[in-house]
């Protein structure tokens, strides 16, 4: 249960962060676009989960690949968020501006990841 919240997490992860490129192979019906809009309220909730569950999984040392990816999409959508944490709130948000070039690739692999390991 805790592996299916997390691939739907970092599905929408994704589409959240991909949304350039995605936006692109939909033409003119705006489809992702549509889901962003939906999708931008909950930014926090999905990338506390990806985060989250990312670390754990990192430790369990299940999924390397997918939890470093999951770590690096939870840190970009949470950029607004982790200055508020005390002792390491900067490094992070340093990490996440260092990340933020790489945002549309980050957020494209974790959509094809997460919906690799859904299927």
């Amino acid at each position: 249960m805790l592996g299916f919240i997390f691939d739907i997490a970092n599905i929408l992860a994704g589409i959240l962060l991909g949304i350039t490129a995605l936006d692109k192979l939909d033409g003119e019906s705006n489809f992702f676009n549509n889901i962003a809009k939906k999708l931008i309220p909950f930014t926090t909730i999905i990338g506390g989960i990806s985060l989250g569950l990312g670390v754990w999984y990192l430790l369990g040392f299940k999924h390397i690949l997918y939890s470093s990816v999951a770590i690096a999409g939870g840190l970009l959508l949470l950029t607004h968020v982790l200055s508020q944490i005390p002792a390491i709130g900067g490094w992070l948000v340093k990490v996440s501006k260092k990340l933020m070039p790489f945002k549309v690739i980050v957020g494209m692999a974790l959509l094809i990841l997460a919906i690799l390991y859904l299927l």
